[in-house]
């Protein structure tokens, strides 16, 4: 009756070392995954803003003038990510998060055309400071490649997903 008991005590104590391990490997993953997240977005947005001030030119790709999905193409290419071409087609890459949700080196689509579901306009989530202030960088056709809060009116009122690349 002894041994059983202390074969119980023993089973129950390997079974705490075993789940105390468990959380604490997961937990090392689970920062390690974001640390992985935080450098790679890290790059692609490093990559965007040196395109800052760079005039807006429709199908454009170069320094001499790009379209926001352009800018996307060239920036995710510092990570060796090809997006597609147009930023209706890249609004369909990646998991769909929800706009509270964003983080850095996330996508962000927007309707700015007549058709208010048609994705015709991306950007690229480059700083959470809080809820309502989330900058991001794109290729405005007024402005050229700059950064914008996601909540001014404009885009708040024209956005219609996020996606997450960037895993």
């Amino acid at each position: 009756m002894r041994l059983f008991f202390q074969l119980k005590t023993n089973q129950k104590l390997l079974l705490s070392i075993f789940m105390v391990s468990t959380l604490f490997l997961s937990s090392c993953a689970a920062s390690k995954k974001k640390a992985f997240h935080k450098d790679v977005s890290d790059t692609v947005i490093e990559e965007a803003k040196k395109f800052i001030g760079t005039p807006y030119k429709y199908g454009g790709t170069t320094r001499a003038g790009m379209d926001c999905s352009g800018l996307l193409l060239n920036s995710f290419r510092a990570i060796d990510i090809t997006l597609p071409r147009s930023s209706e087609d890249q609004s369909k890459v990646g998991k769909e998060v929800s706009r509270e949700d964003v983080q850095p080196g996330d996508l962000v689509f927007f309707a700015t055309g007549k058709r208010k579901k048609k994705v015709t306009h991306v950007g690229l989530v480059t700083d959470v400071i809080s809820k309502e202030n989330v900058k991001f960088i794109h290729s405005s056709s007024t402005l050229g490649v700059v950064e914008t809060n996601l909540y001014s009116e404009y885009y708040r009122k024209r956005f219609v997903v996020a996606r997450r690349i960037i895993e």
